[in-house]
C-alpha cells in the first residue's frame, strides 16, 4: 500500500467502504471512544469537520475498545451517541483494533508512516489522530491531548 486511498475499511453494517472515494480530500483519521475523557472531543472534530467539509475535508473516525474498554457498544449504541450527544455528522466506521495482531491494516500502515514520540508505532490511547494530504500521504500524527482546534491551522495548510 502506498497510500490511505490504497485501503479499504468497513462501515458499520459491515459493507466495504473503499477509502479511494475520499481521494482528493484532506483526511483527519481518528480512533474514537464514546466513555473517555477526551471523548467531548467529538464536539471540536464536528465543528472542524462543519467549517471545512465543502472545502474538501473529512473526518473518518474509527471506534476502538482496545483502551480501558472505553467503546464497549454495538455500532447501532455507538452512531446513537455521538449523533445524539455530540451532533455528529462526519462518518464513523466499524469497530476496530489499533494496536497489535488484530490492528486494522489501515491502522498499521498509519503507524508505521507517522510513528509517535522515539519512533513508537503503538498507538497510545483514544483519539489519536493522523491527518492526510490530498495525494492520500499521512502528513502528521497527533496525540490524544491534542485538541481539534490545536490542530485548525495545519488542516488548514493543507486545503
Amino acid at each position: 500500500m502506498t497510500n490511505v486511498t490504497d485501503f479499504t475499511v468497513k462501515l458499520p453494517d459491515g459493507a466495504d467502504q473503499a477509502l479511494a472515494d475520499y481521494g482528493g480530500k484532506v483526511l483527519l483519521i481518528v480512533n474514537t471512544a464514546s466513555k473517555c475523557g477526551f471523548t467531548p472531543q467529538y464536539a471540536g472534530l464536528e465543528a472542524l469537520y462543519r467549517k471545512y467539509k465543502d472545502r474538501g475535508f473529512e473526518i473518518l473516525a474509527f471506534p476502538c475498545n482496545q483502551f480501558g474498554a472505553q467503546e464497549p457498544g454495538d455500532a447501532e449504541e455507538i452512531a446513537n451517541f455521538c449523533s445524539l450527544t455530540y451532533d455528529v455528522t462526519f462518518p464513523l466506521f466499524r469497530k476496530v483494533e489499533v494496536n497489535g495482531s488484530g490492528a486494522d491494516p489501515l491502522y498499521d500502515y498509519l503507524k508505521s508512516a507517522k510513528p509517535g514520540l522515539m519512533g513508537t508505532t503503538a498507538i497510545k490511547w483514544n483519539f489519536t489522530k493522523f491527518l492526510v494530504d490530498r495525494e492520500g500521504k499521512p502528513v502528521k500524527r497527533y496525540a490524544p491531548t491534542d485538541s481539534p482546534e490545536s490542530i485548525e491551522k495545519d488542516i488548514v495548510a493543507l486545503l
